[in-house]
């Protein structure tokens, strides 16, 4: 007999690849995936009888805010729970690290939590605060544009010097020195807005040739989205770097019924460089409370509100009625505050979600104290709702934009797929039962369906519950060629 930790068996397995599914025992050994076959001559110390659930890689979270989360409150609970094994943060131009707070705390990096946890002046000291937190699921980090421009600007509503330039140039450099990802962008912020496409030029070029990534959250999303995509475009193909689109959307009432036309230069500008997007599957978005925003022709949530704290979970238009003023100012008297905002159509949803570079990342905010169901709910809702409902894609493909897609867009070595020698951060789940549960009424809830998450070897998430056991890592940038053949 040969001997292993674990031993799933009776597993109908779904690889990551996109492939079919297919019946198989999963054995590990030690932090990796020792074998996947009819293993009958195998013994284990622990063995999981399957019994035809699928098992699949842990789900790669690649759009979150969990940046000070991952240290403060390292069980992650809410992304655990769904299946998450990878969460990538450092998104929309604001990051963890590094950052050094001398002017106060400028929005939107507060959605990352209060002045206090930003204890990171460099990326390095970063990396050794989330290895010492041992958090529940493994940690890959972009460098915030807004997070640099924090550090060595004086104001943020002009374009950077180019002294400060050569600043943020230097420190972005010692961060991908020290494992990071890539650079966000965050451009449609007032924090970052004023920056000229030469600015973000000047940061970007330093990804070229090292397997780092730019993501990009668009100047527009809106009435302005093409364009935005072209500037965004312009940057990743004249510094020669791979390019993430975060949250694709077509915001705003007058956009609805624009994807077709998103989609159609999405795909002329990924026939040109590698360039792919992400998409959570609701039709609301969620943020800071963003006056160019308020819109009467849509509901928006206030999540909370510094100076109006009573109003947190009420709809905006119900509290401007009953201060007897325009909804505009009633935003005015909530700020600093956060929103949801349903201002985004179903069709566009599904069309940008089913589109062939999209990967699913859940842009959740663990620091809102009413959250968008999305940081509980994605994962499963896109296996429930819009796989296994509504027929939106296969199963297979679904999975495939979860875990062996984002592995190869941001070079996550040996992680994304259920193969002999790679990690085994594995989800095993009910396709027939997995769904979310968070509402906008109720959004703290754990989704159903979930059986068991591994990471790196270890249960970690079991019947509706954690183990306890945090195994999650800092996963520093690989270059593709190590990554692995996806």
């Amino acid at each position: 007999m040969q001997e292993c930790d674990t031993l799933i068996r009776n597993a109908v397995v779904i690889d990551g690849t996109g492939g079919d599914a297919f019946s198989a025992d999963v054995a590990i050994a030690g932090d990796r995936i020792q074998a996947v076959d009819k293993l009958e001559k195998f013994a284990a110390s622990h063995a999981v009888d399957a019994k035809g659930a699928v098992l699949a890689p842990g789900f790669i979270d690649t759009h979150t805010h969990d940046d000070t989360s991952v240290i403060c409150s390292p069980e992650m609970l809410p992304k655990l729970s769904q299946g998450v094994t990878t969460v990538i943060v450092g998104n929309c131009g604001i990051s963890a690290a590094p950052v050094t707070l001398t002017h106060g705390l400028p929005d939107p990096m507060n959605l990352l939590g209060e002045p206090q946890v930003f204890q990171y002046p460099t990326f390095e000291s970063y990396v050794e605060a989330i290895r010492a937190s041992r958090p529940s699921v493994n940690v890959a980090a972009l460098v915030g544009h807004t997070a640099l421009r924090n550090n060595h600007m004086d104001s943020l509503d002009r374009a950077a010097r180019p002294w400060e330039i050569k600043a943020m140039r230097a420190q972005l450099q010692d961060s991908l020195d020290h494992g990071a990802l890539g650079l966000s962008t965050g451009l449609a912020y007032l924090s970052a807005f004023s920056a000229s496409t030469e600015e973000v030029v000047a940061l970007a070029g330093l990804l070229a040739g090292t397997g780092a990534v730019l993501t990009a959250h668009l100047r527009n999303e809106s009435d302005g989205v093409l364009e935005a995509m072209k500037e965004a475009f312009a940057v990743a193909q004249g510094c020669q770097i791979p390019l993430v689109i975060s949250h694709l959307k077509c915001a705003g009432k007058d956009n609805w019924g624009r994807s077709t036309e998103v989609l159609r230069l999405l795909d002329r500008l990924a026939s040109e460089q590698e360039i792919g997007c992400d998409c959570y599957p609701y039709a609301a978005s969620s943020s800071t409370l963003d006056l160019r925003q308020v819109d009467e022709r849509i509901e928006i949530t206030i999540t909370w509100s510094t100076p109006h704290p009573e109003m947190g979970g009420r709809p905006l238009a119900k509290i401007a009625r009953e201060w007897q003023v325009p909804q505009m100012e009633a935003a005015r008297r909530l700020q600093p505050a956060g929103g949801i905002y349903h201002c985004m159509s179903d069709d566009d949803v599904r069309s940008i979600l089913c589109h062939s570079n999209t990967m699913i990342g859940s842009d959740g905010l663990p620091h809102d104290p009413r959250p968008h169901p999305r940081l509980w709910g994605t994962f499963p809702r896109v296996l429930g709702h819009y796989c296994r409902e509504h027929g939106l894609f296969a199963l297979p493909e679904a999975v495939h934009r979860m875990t062996g897609l984002p592995a190869r867009r941001f070079s996550l070595a040996g992680r994304g797929l259920v193969r002999e020698g790679f990690f085994a951060d594995l989800v095993l789940f009910d396709p027939e039962t997995v769904r979310d549960t968070a509402t906008l009424v109720d959004p703290i809830r754990p989704a159903e369906g979930i059986t068991s998450v591994w990471v790196n070897g270890m249960l970690s998430y079991h019947h509706k519950s954690a183990t306890g056991r945090r195994a999650g890592r800092f996963l520093p940038r690989t270059t593709p060629q190590k990554a692995g053949e996806q």
